[in-house]
């Protein structure tokens, strides 16, 4: 990882830059985009940056064509060129115009696809993993099996609520929001494709007419919320367990509306009421089915969805997280964008704060804001209870000294530990239905962008991970954008998930005798205990 200091017209930033990435590559995952056309082949030449110091690659075919040498001696080079060998300097000539899309960490996606030669008409595909908070896309070459580019960013639902109550609640009261509803993630998926074919391919129109297919998934209300079918069966409590159709009524006119008239739009079902087909894509991108030893997959965001697999049956269930995990409905909170603090870390000279992107802190994150409650337990400064062992005022405690936004207030203590606590006594439940102890499980997989910064002691002593070897947990940020890319990338879309339905166990929580007693034995901060989860 080699440091890199960029200065903009928005001030200075320092970014870690992973091994053999260009520094286009990385400044993509962040708001200091440079204008791109051509995917970082060297070719469109407007990705211009001035190197200041630094050790850096030498310059390429690309850099030669693309510059003048009286660019080529004041320090200009191609971004998507430039690969850095050492702490380096750059400064952003011509930044691109701001966006609300950024590419996702390549680290994250592991899908590997498979090239079909023989597919020759409509090649490209589209992944989309509709989420609560966020929106991921992957935009595929199917014939040659290259993943051409990805984008992640706020889902525009959010205008409405926080959570898919909110939004479910503003739909059934007024006929005009559930259309506004739809709309909005239909043109949120649209204008990420859009933002994908112009800056990395470098035409759009004619790229629109050779995508022939798009596999979406995401948790029951956001699918029945985008196709503007679902929504009422949702409301009723009976259809909890049972299949939703979330099917689009008016397939032609999301043709009309993305300009795909080749594409094959295809809407994974949920498995249920509210277990949504993005945990079944998780379960396929991490291979959680088919092997004799147990394990459990638990995607951590807005809704909550878990997965246990006995070797036999796939035991699901879903609770409310809470915005807490998502860095939303607290004080200081923000998603986990540029300037949030995404780690808190107790050091001789004092507490460290880590922020996505090096940017100068603004606000907590989700694995932020569970570091800074794990600090004020072991300091002393809060009780296992929850409460303040002296009332700090009503901004809260800061964390750092006159640092407003590192303050944490008691409501947003109570935010993360009801939480928590769901998650947990979900997690012991299913356990306890499947006959199994926390000692049975060889794998537990952490899916959502909240677990991959995770500290998992902090995590663990708060309570909301469990007491196992952490050699057996696996964090894995994108695994629903993943397995919807293998459905896509599969000559049948729906086998991969069709293949897991009948193994499905759908549990209702709230009509399981012991779980809200579990809920609240978990409220209070401390680690769950090993034997809270055993044969009942």
């Amino acid at each position: 990882m080699q440091e890199l200091l960029v200065h903009s017209h928005n001030g200075d930033v320092r970014l870690g830059v992973p091994e053999g990435l260009s520094v286009r590559e990385v400044l993509d995952t962040t708001p200091l985009r440079v204008r791109a056309a051509c995917g970082g082949t060297g070719t469109c030449g407007a990705c211009l940056v001035r190197v200041v110091r630094g050790e850096i690659s030498a310059l390429t075919l690309a850099d030669y064509l693309k510059l003048s040498p009286e660019e080529r001696d004041a320090g200009i080079r191609l971004a998507c060129q430039l690969r850095l060998h050492g702490p380096t300097e750059i400064r952003l000539e011509h930044p691109a115009p701001p966006s609300p899309w950024r590419s996702l960490v390549s680290a994250h996606l592991t899908t590997r696809g498979a090239p079909q030669p023989g597919l020759e008409h409509h090649p490209y595909g589209l992944a989309v993993d509709l989420g609560t908070t966020h929106i991921r896309i992957a935009l595929w070459d199917r014939r040659s099996g290259q993943r051409i580019a990805t984008r992640h960013g706020r889902n525009p639902q959010a205008d409405f609520g926080a959570d898919v109550l909110n939004r479910l609640g503003a739909a059934h009261k007024h006929g005009a929001h559930e259309s506004a509803l739809s709309e909005l993630a239909r043109g949120a998926i649209s204008d990420a494709l859009r933002d994908i074919l112009a800056r990395d391919v470098g035409e759009v129109s004619p790229m629109l007419a050779e995508i022939g297919r798009v596999v979406i998934v995401g948790n029951s209300a956001m699918l029945a919320l985008l196709s503007g079918h679902g929504r009422v069966a949702l409301a009723d409590p009976g259809n909890w367990q049972a299949p939703i159709d979330c099917e689009p009524v008016d397939r032609l006119e999301w043709h009309r509306q993305w300009h795909l008239p080749n594409a094959e739009i295809i809407l994974a079902a949920p498995a249920g009421g509210f277990v949504g087909s993005d945990l079944l894509a998780d379960v396929i991108a991490t291979g959680l089915v088919g092997k004799r030893d147990p394990a459990m997959l638990v995607d951590i965001g807005t809704n909550t969805e878990i997965a246990l697999w006995d070797g036999h049956d796939l035991h699901v269930t879903s609770v409310p997280g809470g915005p807490a995990f998502e860095g939303s409905g607290i004080r200081n909170g923000m998603a986990a964008e540029a300037g949030a603090i995404e780690a808190v870390h107790e050091t001789p000279a004092g507490l460290e704060f880590v922020t996505i992107g090096n940017a100068p802190a603004r606000a907590y994150c989700g694995s932020g804001l569970i570091d800074a409650i794990a600090v004020l337990l072991r300091q002393g400064i809060i009780k296992p209870s929850g409460r303040f062992s002296a009332a700090p005022g009503p901004d809260g405690h800061a964390l750092a000294p006159g640092g407003a936004f590192t303050a944490i207030t008691g409501g947003d203590i109570d935010h993360f530990q009801r939480a928590k606590a769901s998650m947990a006594a979900a997690m012991v439940q299913l356990l306890v239905l499947a006959g199994l102890r926390w000692d049975a499980l060889k794998r537990l997989c952490l899916c959502g962008a909240f677990g991959q910064t995770l500290d998992l002691a902090n995590a663990t002593m708060l309570g909301l991970l469990p007491p196992i070897d952490p050699a057996h947990i696996e964090l894995r940020a994108d695994a629903s954008l993943a397995g919807c890319e293998q459905a896509l990338l599969s000559p049948d879309a729906m086998c991969l998930f069709d293949a897991l339905r009948p193994r499905i166990r759908i549990i209702n929580l709230s009509q399981v005798a012991g779980y809200e007693d579990r809920y609240i034995e978990h409220l209070r901060l401390r680690p769950i205990t090993p034997g809270t989860a055993c044969a009942s």
